[in-house]
């Protein structure tokens, strides 16, 4: 049911700058051979890309978009780079503002002659050369963008911005240069209104830039969490290298006050470690000798040495980074609706301003090509589809970050989408409503060492939790285990193998019929009278006759009962799933307030019992930690995974709660509704704002009203739309 786990190359994306572009660069890389999805994210200018594919080939087909490619480093924090970005817009913003000013104050003052006289033209005709000269170095990049996409048959915002602020130049260098061809009320010059398009344009990257980088928070705090160095032990001497330097098997230092450098064991040493970001626990915990310690956590006044484990892209902290990108990169489906209509939006706007400039000649009044002039000049530039192409971007990045803040890993749009729309929540029990730590409280044995001694031999070699309780009280005895043959396990059921020429089993009820081990009322008896306890009853039988019952007791988690309760009081359906004993399961939710659940079920059986609620219609999440889970994980319209449960739980959900509270599932709800909603209401912005804009840029007001909207309005009116949409975005990290 779980599929393998695709190869992502992470990718930064330059010179993107609409829904347009995203399209494209998403095109040409779907293109590639060996590509089998792909998410380009314009808010955060980047692209995930699934698939084993050479990375050469993706820049490669970047490129001949007319953008460039590079892979993105888990390390790289781009504060710096966006700093210089915002500084530069507001250079270019300035030239293009200041002398667009000093061209209004010259016409409204009659300081310099008409470009009609001789002396006026020659002067008028240094001012449009001035006037190209800041054009190219405040809108340079527009301009060579739009070149280089023509080339490659494509169309985008820049096509936009270029043919509205080029036609508003050359007509107005016409003029200049043969005013006789115009008539005298036609006569009217444009170079102020191209400037402070550009200039508006750049101010609103700019502020977008500015409020786009608060979106970023939760990466870049994340990336703030990894160490840049690690102090390597090599033979007597110690010496610090770089994060990217760290190989497996190298013995590191971590020294107190220090953040730990990659994810390893401790070899020797102790101290209180800090692992608020895995765990959501405050109160930092002791690590001594076997303990395992995660990259980014902070170690407290102790010393330790550790073995490195897991490096570079494979640190815990590394792959939360990884799926926290991957997944703000990625699109609900309302979102990749947006991107195809934006797809095909540049030519029709194309279309729509030459029709506009047809009919203003054919009907329009005197003088009839200054109105075609400046009415298809305004619908290019008003129509420019950036606040279309930020829409779903910029509310998943917020939305996501919030959640991956509080310890929520969504791992793609569609999961976010589809969680705003859950009814019904299934819970396995072990480790999702109860700690997750069992502990061995029961041994009904005539000799409980030798059963214990026994049991632990068979469960060292499961990854049950039930099983390592069991292990752990033989190890806190220093019981000597004896060898085994032949282990096998039922998944849900219990294990066998044979010691010492007897088969051993333990298991539950079904385990016992299936090997033909006959179970006495006695038995039967002790066993649910366990089970009513809230305990986890196993038979243990050596060949067809039991010798023990072994019972596991896990607590509930404190808050688990509260949390419950806040899910049903949001109108949420709450089920246990479990594979434990009916009288165990019963126990436990009527303690936590549950009336639906089922028990005994093995993943099949999960997995059948989700699918028949799915076939009623309800829309259902499944939280589990189990390898077991996986399997319901897969099919459930959302899975979430605890992040303490096994990799191919988490590699199963559609979301990771890292910190293991119940209470974080509702919150992932409410983050992916309010994520939802803030999408739509950016969308609608973004369309009514083209649907109104365009036919009055196109002068439908002016023979009604009189109104007619100037180019430079019309690129203020385009720079504020897309800052609205972002700050629209912005609103959620203060209210989910």
């Amino acid at each position: 049911m779980v599929m393998k786990k695709e190869k992502l190359t992470q990718l930064t994306i330059s010179g993107m700058i609409c829904a347009s572009c995203v399209h494209h660069v998403e095109e040409a890389l779907l293109g590639v051979e060996g590509v089998n999805a792909v998410a380009v994210n314009l808010a955060e200018r980047c692209a995930i890309v699934h698939g084993h594919v050479e990375l050469q080939k993706l820049i490669v087909a970047v490129e001949k978009t007319g953008k460039k490619a590079q892979l993105l480093s888990d390390h790289q924090d781009d504060q710096e780079d966006e700093r210089k970005s915002f500084k530069i817009s507001l250079q270019r913003a300035g030239a293009a503002a200041s002398l667009a000013i000093a061209l209004m104050w010259v016409g409204m003052s009659s300081f310099l002659p008409s470009f009609d006289e001789a002396y006026g033209q020659t002067i008028w005709f240094g001012i449009g050369v001035l006037t190209l000269c800041v054009m190219f170095f405040s809108g340079r990049h527009f301009y060579v963008s739009a070149w280089q996409n023509l080339k490659h048959g494509i169309s985008t915002m820049d096509t936009l911005i270029s043919l509205g602020t080029g036609t508003a130049w050359l007509g107005s260098m016409a003029m200049v240069i043969s005013p006789d061809l115009f008539p005298t009320q036609d006569q009217h010059l444009y170079f102020e209104a191209a400037l402070m398009i550009i200039a508006f344009i750049n101010i609103g990257h700019a502020l977008e830039m500015r409020a786009r980088g608060k979106t970023s928070s939760a990466i870049r705090s994340l990336i703030g969490l990894q160490a840049r160095t690690a102090r390597l032990i090599r033979q007597d001497d110690e010496i610090d290298i770089a994060i990217k330097a760290v190989q497996v098997g190298d013995l590191l230092r971590v020294r107190p006050g220090e953040k730990i450098a990659v994810d390893g064991v401790v070899v020797s040493g102790q101290s209180y470690i800090n692992e608020a970001m895995i765990s959501g626990e405050p109160m930092p915990i002791l690590k001594q000798q076997g303990d395992v310690v995660v990259a980014g956590t902070m170690n407290g006044e102790g010393s330790l040495s550790y073995r490195a484990q897991h490096v570079g892209s494979d640190t815990t902290l590394a792959k939360m980074i990884q799926m926290v990108r991957a997944a703000q990169a990625t699109k609900p489906k309302i979102g990749r609706l947006a991107d195809k209509i934006a797809s095909v939006f540049v030519p029709c706007v194309v279309g729509i301003a030459l029709l506009t400039a047809l009919i203003w000649l054919s009907v329009g009044p005197d003088p009839a090509w200054q109105y075609a002039l400046l009415t298809s000049m305004t619908v290019l530039i008003i129509a420019c589809p950036c606040a279309l192409g930020l829409a779903t971007p910029i509310s998943i990045i917020v939305g996501m970050g919030n959640a991956a803040q509080l310890g929520i890993l969504i791992r793609n749009g569609e999961a976010l989408e589809k969680a705003a729309l859950l009814d019904t929540i299934i819970l396995d029990k072990t480790g999702t409503i109860t700690e997750g730590k069992p502990t061995l409280s029961d041994i009904i044995a005539t000799d409980p060492d030798h059963c214990l001694r026994l049991a632990a031999a068979l469960e060292k070699h499961s990854e049950h939790p039930l099983a390592h309780a069991i292990v752990k009280e033989a190890e806190k005895k220093q019981l000597k285990l004896p060898d085994i043959s032949d282990f096998h396990a039922d998944t849900g059921m219990g294990v066998s193998a044979v010691c010492r020429g007897k088969t051993i089993v333990i298991g539950n009820q079904g385990c016992m019929k299936k090997h033909g081990v006959k179970v006495c009322d006695q038995e039967k008896k002790q066993f649910i009278q366990l089970a009513q306890e809230a305990k986890t009853p196993i038979f243990m039988a050596e060949g067809k006759s039991i010798i023990a019952i072994l019972a596991v007791e896990d607590p509930i988690r404190g808050d688990a009962r509260q949390n419950i309760q806040n899910m049903q009081q949001q109108g949420l359906d709450v089920r246990i799933f479990s594979g434990d004993q009916q009288a165990t399961v019963q126990a436990i939710a009527q303690q936590v307030g549950i009336q639906h659940f089922v028990a005994e079920l093995q993943p099949q059986d999960k997995l059948d019992k989700l699918t028949s609620l799915q076939q009623q219609g309800k829309k259902v999440a499944m939280v589990g930690d189990g390898m077991n889970d996986a399997p319901a994980l897969a099919q459930a319209d959302v899975g979430f995974a605890v992040g303490s449960g096994t990799d191919i739980a988490i590699e199963a959900a559609d979301m990771t709660l890292m910190h293991h509270h119940l209470l974080h599932v509702l919150s992932a709800i409410h983050i992916s509704q309010t994520t939802i909603r803030n999408i739509r209401q950016n969308l609608f912005a973004a369309f009514i704002y083209n649907i109104l804009g365009i036919p009055i840029a196109a002068g439908v007001l002016y023979f009604s009203f009189d109104l007619l909207l100037s180019p430079m309005l019309a690129g203020a009116a385009m720079a504020i739309s897309s800052l609205t949409v972002v700050l629209n975005a912005n609103r959620m990290r203060n209210t989910s």
